[in-house]
């Protein structure tokens, strides 16, 4: 599944994302050099700079603590601060890239591409998983809705199919991460790992289908994520917590649900392949979160994360992982760590800035040389 591309611990240290008010990396490959002038994303929570907060203003994302860090005020990021999507505008030299629903965007962005991820969506429409019983309670904003969205700010912003691929030639695509909360809803609601693995076909050809519709757009240039190895993550370590110590890898990670993820990866990687034979001209890429994410775990201590928290949210409260379902981010009572910047997961689902800053700086440095600059 994953490439076997490892960088030294030291490098992370030497040239690294600088947290000031205009951070800019040091790395001379950054997607500056590239000549990218946009960013279109489509995705989930891991992206989404504000969508969600639009549809459900009474989101916890809406409010401190999240975004305390970087923005001090809630932007609807899922983080304490930024996220991979600021971190690879900051590489191209742009500004953030806005909230398709923000109609308060700033006019400084404009032209810079757009966001139309929504926290909590999902590859597969929420009609499609009804009907195999799994609920979609977070927002009806799947995949197909968000390209939608797309389809109109093209069809707002280009005359025909050849303005497009003018404006559209030195932008860059990233269809996801997403597909993991098809995965996590089904799980949640009581679905078992081998039940789950059957949604794995459908929701790659949904993110297929989704590349191809993007190059029909004009895109040139498309990053395609695939999952982070999700038993690493509090949530899912809290709830299928068990005494079978079998079941856990040397990072303490259930093996069953990283096995999940590396199936889904897999099939992901076997899709963008047929992708690039069909569309010879077009960069399409394979964004490895998960080895992205197990580097980060292999290098807790030169990265200087508390390794004794490794799995513990830094804003929750409650068992092994400072995780709850019923008391999460956002509640009263729910405290916040003392240094987000020693976590790697700021609320048991989504990555702390300093965690999302190395996985993006781990990212760029592998799909550079793949992007045709």
């Amino acid at each position: 599944m994953a490439n076997n591309v490892h960088f030294s611990p030291v490098l992370p240290l030497i040239c690294f994302f600088l947290l000031a008010p205009s951070p800019l990396p040091c790395n001379a490959q950054t997607l500056k050099t590239c000549g990218l002038n946009s960013i279109y994303q489509l995705g989930d929570s891991v992206s989404d700079t504000g969508n969600l907060i639009q549809e459900h203003p009474e989101s916890a994302f809406a409010k401190l603590p999240y975004g305390e860090t970087f923005f001090k005020n809630a932007t609807g990021r899922c983080s304490n601060g930024l996220l991979m999507i600021d971190y690879f505008a900051i590489s191209a030299g742009i500004p953030f890239v806005d909230a398709f629903l923000n109609s308060n965007a700033s006019l400084y962005s404009q032209g810079h591409g757009v966001n139309f991820a929504v926290a909590g969506s999902t590859a597969l429409p929420s009609h499609i998983l009804a009907d195999k019983k799994i609920s979609s309670p977070v927002t009806n904003s799947s995949l197909s809705t968000q390209l939608d969205w797309m389809f109109t700010y093209f069809n707002g912003i280009c005359y025909d199919y050849d303005d497009c691929a003018q404006k559209l030639k030195s932008s860059l695509f990233i269809v996801g991460e997403i597909g993991e909360n098809d995965y996590r809803y089904a799980l949640l609601q009581g679905k078992t790992i081998e039940e789950v693995k059957t949604l794995v076909p459908e929701v790659v050809q949904a993110i297929k289908d989704a590349v191809t519709r993007v190059i029909d757009f004009g895109a040139v240039r498309v990053v395609v994520p695939g999952n982070f190895p999700v038993g690493c993550f509090p949530i899912y370590l809290t709830q299928f917590r068990t005494n079978d110590s079998a079941a856990y890898d040397q990072f303490h990670c259930l093996k069953g649900l990283n096995n999940l993820s590396f199936h889904h990866n897999e099939l992901l990687q076997q899709a963008i392949q047929e992708l690039k034979n069909e569309h010879p001209n077009v960069a399409i890429i394979y964004g490895d979160y998960y080895t992205a994410f197990t580097w980060i775990l292999g290098h807790v201590r030169t990265l200087e994360f508390d390794d004794g928290s490794m799995q513990k949210a830094c804003c929750g409260i409650g068992g092994d992982y400072d995780f709850n379902l019923t008391k999460m981010c956002g509640m009263s009572g729910v405290p916040v760590c003392e240094n987000p910047d020693k976590r790697i997961s700021w609320d048991g689902v989504h990555l702390t800035q300093k965690a999302d800053k190395y996985m993006a700086m781990w990212l760029i440095r592998d799909i550079f040389p793949k992007l045709w600059c």
